[in-house]
């Protein structure tokens, strides 16, 4: 009875370090989202890049790496990170938004 129970403890633990992971990463994710888009219309906005930066970095996960990325009239930004708690092992998440600069709102200019 005592080696089932071991077992059984074992796999229940062992679950529910899995099931706290996942959460982990699922955070993670939503974090970058919410700092991607929050980057995006900052440089939309036409912020100065460093308030770019700092608003995406500040809604990002710590340590993320952050890129923005001017591409005609479009801006991409994209937040790369790693869910806090799982250095062992080998897991990032990724987020990108792509907004259209404001000063060809409304101008013609804009692509398909």
């Amino acid at each position: 009875m005592t080696v089932e129970a071991a077992l059984a403890l074992s796999v229940l633990v062992a679950f529910t370090m899995a099931l706290v992971w996942g959460l982990l990463a699922v955070a993670a994710q939503i974090e970058c989202v919410d700092a991607a888009r929050s980057g995006a219309r900052a440089a939309a906005r036409q912020d100065p890049p460093d308030a770019v930066m700092r608003v995406t970095r500040d809604t990002a996960p710590r340590g993320a790496r952050v890129t923005v990325a001017h591409e005609g009239d479009r801006v991409r930004v994209t937040v790369v990170a790693r869910p806090p708690f799982l250095g062992a092992l080998p897991i990032e998440v990724r987020e990108e938004a792509v907004a259209l600069s404001e000063d060809t709102v409304g101008t013609g200019e804009a692509g398909p």
